[in-house]
């Protein structure tokens, strides 16, 4: 779980001649080891040792079908877990599982070129979590509620990029693509919105000012729903100006929370340039979808 965590930012494409090179070193070093092994005698440890070892090695995956076998016995560890950690019964840790398990799936697709194959990997990570978010209580498992509404809205997120990847490829988009990424938008938003609506006191007021654990969540939560507006597509433009309203006051908000309080701006860096940046296009981009539809 911590590798998946840990690791899944450092492999991208930029580092697989590096990562090559230290995959020889790696094996030069192994070998010199077994035949250390050999000259002292201990030669059957060492063999038990690498046997072990080359389940789940050390070194990172370079490609799909080495980060396949990785996933492969993790999924087999997941699934001996699973059996243990009963829902009735061990409600937390059977959840700290679903989570390990769909954690598996999204370093595994991070190898797989196929963006519909990819996609479909993201599905089993909503198939084996949205169940149980819609079961649990949130009165006696808050944390963990938001922590999978959360991956859930992610999740969604991702697919809908990936969606529309696809639908750049095409000549012209066709209504089954539009509906898709329409109804994958929607979902991820639908999930942030009730992220942050956990936030809320009593009364449904959103704080003031956010706690610094869920200060960054909360952030990408208002920018991303930004995001998402500004993706459905509609052909009615009525319908448009609506959605880049609320895509504006959303990037709004994370603009003038940072004003009010400076010390949230380390948290969102990247994600506060971008509003910015958008807060100053937007009006006038409404405003020529305004002119547009007056003389239309």
């Amino acid at each position: 779980k911590h590798f998946c965590k840990d690791n899944i930012g450092e492999l991208d494409t930029d580092r697989q001649e590096d990562m090559k090179v230290q995959r020889l070193k790696d094996e030069d070093e192994k070998e010199k080891g077994r035949k250390k092994a050999v000259l002292f005698g201990s030669s059957d440890l060492s063999d038990s040792i690498l046997a072990a070892e080359e389940k789940v090695t050390c070194t990172y995956p370079l490609d799909f079908e080495e980060a396949r076998e990785i996933f492969l016995v993790g999924q087999s560890c997941v699934q001996e877990a699973k059996e243990y950690f009963q829902l009735d019964g061990h409600v937390t840790d059977h959840i700290e599982v679903l989570q390990d398990h769909s954690a598996l799936f999204k370093v595994l697709a991070f190898f797989e070129e196929d963006y519909e194959r990819r996609c479909k990997m993201h599905k089993r990570r909503v198939d084996m979590l949205e169940p149980i978010v819609k079961e649990l209580s949130p009165r006696y498992y808050l944390l963990i509620c938001r922590q999978l509404q959360f991956e859930l809205a992610g999740i969604y997120y991702e697919m809908m990029d990936l969606k529309v990847a696809i639908g750049n490829k095409l000549e012209e988009l066709d209504s089954h693509t539009i509906k898709k990424i329409n109804t994958l938008a929607q979902c991820a938003i639908k999930y942030y919105e009730i992220f942050l609506d956990s936030l809320k006191d009593s009364e449904k007021k959103f704080p003031e000012k956010l706690e610094e654990d869920v200060l960054r969540p909360a952030m990408v939560a208002k920018f991303h729903i930004a995001r998402l507006y500004g993706k459905l597509i509609t052909s009615d433009g009525k319908k448009q100006l609506e959605n880049m309203q609320i895509s504006l006051e959303y990037y709004t908000f994370l603009v003038e929370y940072c004003k009010r309080y400076e010390d949230a701006i380390k948290a969102v860096e990247t994600e506060l340039e971008l509003s910015k940046e958008m807060v100053e296009l937007l009006p006038t981009k409404m405003e020529r979808l305004r002119m547009k539809l007056s003389f239309a």
